[in-house]
């Protein structure tokens, strides 16, 4: 292992891992050091185990929608069984990641990196110096606890994924993505959950239909949502956890989990040795190539604050191999990002809500259509499926769409391609509609059922 590198870059996510191996591919020397395991966040203990899990606690409504259709199931859920595989694939993921490395000889360091300079980074356990010409910090976020008496006694997103037993009942402080899609995840495992939110509506900054269609759908499924208040105290119990509330009350609950937010990890990264200062949320400020105020360190990711997801990570470290070191300056653009929640029923997103849209476009049209998916009409569910879509008034450009159902992920992906192309609502219109489908809602509106004029609703 040489000591002098091309690129050296901390953090071995997916932001990390793709930045190292294209700058390898253009023919740069480097060095990758990762502290725990390569994959970061999403791999170990974010997207791609949570989603296997949402996987798994889909299956009870699965189950109970089978009988309307002739199927007596008898189905018994194990743990263990769930978590066993969960890791096996996950260790599949991280060989993988680290496959890559060595196919580019790159070298892969498992150590705590510090920067010690401009263009050093010092590793902590093998107490070395390295020197690189560019230094990359692709850090990530760490789950953040809020500072409340015994939050020591609360779990976050990444224990979650590793309860030894599920308790029988928990609560979850949040209201964020993160929070919601716990609380379905453990609601289909057969958890008594609770849902403790400072605010009056969950999913903040989505569209107010969606936010309200989710709420709905999860209280349905047995979801106890507390609004409005927060958690003041825990401590031990004979139940697991005693809670104190804003509001004086206090409740007992086999175990609480803290999804109250993500926060840039830069902890002993040596920020100071470069010159370089965290704003006040604790991000590294860089510039739209992701360079900080220290000209020869970069950083991309949830480090830099901007955007906490694993695809834009990605994006921003290609974008700065590009740049760096196949000298095409590559800017991102943050305009139009697909999202997913996935919860039961699932989420999927882009674009303006329709409060964005009134207040920046000001003469918009609403389409919406709520109704049960096939899948429901054999049975007693109720639950419906959402689809909307903001345009531009009098067949414009699409400036949001908005699905809540199954497959909502899915769908929101392949909308994001005519949307980044400026696709308009008669484009939409033009396209042949593959039915029976829930997707064919977003070919065949008509009439909006609403306009905006002048930011004004009307009807």
């Amino acid at each position: 292992m040489s000591d002098i590198y091309d690129l050296i870059v901390i953090g071995g996510g997916s932001g990390g891992v793709r930045a190292a191996r294209m700058a390898a591919t253009y023919g740069a020397k480097v060095a990758l050091i990762e502290e725990y395991r390569y994959g970061g966040t999403c791999v170990i203990r974010g997207c791609v185990p949570k989603k296997l899990f949402v996987y798994a606690s889909g299956f009870s409504h699965i189950f109970e929608t089978a009988a309307d259709f002739g199927w007596n199931v008898k189905a018994d859920f194990n743990w263990k069984t769930l978590l066993e595989n969960k890791d096996k694939e996950i260790e599949r993921l991280e060989n993988i990641y680290l496959n890559i490395l060595e196919n580019w000889k790159v070298d892969a360091i498992r150590d705590k990196a510090i920067i010690a300079g401009p263009n050093e980074v010092r590793l902590l356990k093998q107490d070395k110096v390295l020197r690189g010409k560019h230094i990359l910090i692709a850090t990530g976020a760490k789950p953040f606890k809020p500072n409340i008496k015994g939050a020591e006694l609360g779990i976050t997103s990444n224990e979650a994924l590793d309860f030894k037993t599920l308790p029988k009942s928990i609560l979850i402080e949040g209201g964020g993505y993160i929070a919601v899609e716990f609380a379905s995840i453990l609601l289909g495992l057969g958890v008594d959950v609770s849902l403790i939110y400072r605010r009056d509506l969950i999913l903040r900054n989505f569209d107010e239909d969606v936010r309200k269609s989710l709420e709905q759908s999860l209280k349905a499924r047995g979801l106890n949502l507390i609004y409005q208040t927060t958690i003041t105290e825990l401590k031990k119990s004979d139940e697991g956890v005693s809670v104190s509330f804003s509001d004086g009350k206090t409740a007992e609950f086999g175990a609480v989990m803290f999804a109250t937010g993500r926060v840039p990890y830069i902890d002993n990264l040596g920020l100071e040795n470069a010159n370089i200062v965290a704003n006040s949320s604790g991000a590294i400020n860089v510039d739209e190539f992701g360079q900080t105020m220290c000209p020869s360190i970069y950083a991309v990711g949830d480090v830099t604050g901007k955007v906490q997801l694993t695809p834009v990570a990605i994006r921003e470290g290609a974008a700065f191999a590009e740049t760096i070191f196949n000298n095409n300056p590559t800017k991102i653009d943050y305009s139009l990002i697909p999202t997913a929640v996935f919860t039961d029923p699932e989420i999927g997103t882009i674009g303006l809500s329709e409060t964005e849209a009134a207040d920046k476009h000001k003469d918009i049209d609403i389409y919406i259509a709520r109704f049960r998916p096939m899948i429901n009409t054999l049975g007693s569910s109720q639950e419906k499926m959402l689809f909307k879509l903001i345009t531009k008034k009098n067949g414009g450009r699409v400036l949001g769409c908005h699905i809540m159902g199954h497959g909502a992920g899915e769908m929101i992906q392949l909308v994001a391609i005519p949307m980044m192309m400026g696709a308009t609502k008669a484009d939409f219109d033009k396209a042949i509609a593959v039915h029976p489908t829930a997707a064919e809602e977003l070919v065949t509106f008509k009439a909006p059922n609403y306009i905006y004029e002048n930011g004004v609703k009307v009807g």
